[in-house]
């Protein structure tokens, strides 16, 4: 059985929302979960819950926490027993197979690369996104904010992280790798994606060309490369998007539908619709390229995202995501220099 360690402290609605979306992982996964963070405030929330799974959830002490406020470079150099830091640990030292954290996002990847490490091979770790699409199938973006600069190296290795992300987790035969640009045609875009074209077509990847951000969610490729500058942005533009939609087919929802039999049926829409774009039903993002499993999670997770990130934890370890990038990375002309 898998143990994942979880950041009980991290997150906006932390402990809460970590407590109880492990107890919910324990339940329906089984997996064995650490939570970390301050004893007796983790053990107060876990005996609020009532009956929890005690063979299958324990808590590793932790006496401090990175709260969103601070700055990451500094906490994580001086919080060194810090909850990120102590699961991160257990990560290291095969205590447990994943992490997941709702904390600071930066701290989170500073920490988990500094302590857990990066596969062999492979030069700067990439954040991994899952956006829904039209035709049902998910599209996995990155990078969506590891790296603010990126060169044509490390967006050739994104692609071939996000292909093996893919095919494991999602069960994409051969997934479809596409360029996120300003236009299909080769000749347009910047000069790193101008420069990362030619590389990208020297794979052995289903590297089906440019696509612009229209087709994030039209699912016109499984998996889509772009610097983390470009794809904070898009995450955070479309997250911005879908919160204004919901909102404003729920409101049109309220005020059109009048007949009791079409507002049910109008609100079970409602209700697809709105599970099909929550990030929660995706759980957390991977960051791709460290050693071991680092799942970085929305600061308002709710308990649904965080057992969900769980999931998707305990998948990645299974699957064994690292070692196939290990063995595609590990030599070769796109191997990071040591």
């Amino acid at each position: 059985m898998l143990t994942i360690a979880v950041d009980a402290m991290g997150g906006d609605h932390a402990p809460q929302s970590e407590v109880s979306g492990a107890i919910q992982a324990a339940r329906s996964l089984g997996v064995k979960i650490v939570l970390v963070g301050r004893e007796e405030i983790v053990h107060r929330e876990l005996e609020a819950h009532g009956g929890w799974e005690a063979d299958l959830i324990s808590v590793r002490h932790a006496s401090e926490y990175i709260t969103m406020e601070d700055s990451a470079a500094k906490a994580v150099r001086n919080k060194k027993d810090s909850s990120i830091r102590v699961a991160s640990r257990l990560v290291r030292e095969g205590v447990a197979q994943g992490l997941v954290s709702a904390g600071n996002t930066g701290a989170v990847m500073a920490t988990a690369k500094m302590v857990q490490g990066m596969i062999r091979g492979v030069g700067r770790p990439a954040l991994a996104s899952v956006f829904p699409t039209m035709k049902g199938t998910p599209t996995v973006i990155l990078d969506v904010g590891a790296n603010v600069d990126s060169d044509p190296h490390m967006l050739a290795q994104f692609a071939v992280m996000g292909d093996i992300y893919s095919r494991v987790i999602f069960h994409t035969a051969r997934p479809r790798v596409a360029l996120l640009s300003i236009g299909e045609e080769e000749h347009k875009g910047n000069e790193l994606t101008k420069a990362a074209i030619p590389l990208l077509k020297s794979l052995s990847l289903n590297f089906i060309g440019n696509v612009e951000g229209r087709d994030l969610f039209t699912g016109a490729a499984d998996v889509i490369v772009c610097d983390g500058f470009v794809g904070n942005v898009a995450l955070k533009v479309s997250e911005g998007v879908a919160d204004v939609l919901k909102h404003m087919l729920h409101d049109a929802l309220a005020r059109t539908v009048t007949r009791k039999m079409g507002y049910l049926l109008s609100r079970s829409a409602y209700t697809d619709f709105k599970k099909r774009i929550d990030y929660s039903e995706f759980g957390g993002a991977p960051l791709l390229g460290v050693r071991g499993v680092c799942i970085i999670c929305h600061g308002r997770s709710n308990s649904n995202a965080i057992k969900n990130a769980i999931r998707v934890a305990r998948e990645f370890a299974a699957g064994q995501i690292n070692r196939e990038i290990e063995d595609e990375l590990g030599g070769g002309v796109l191997a990071a220099e040591a």
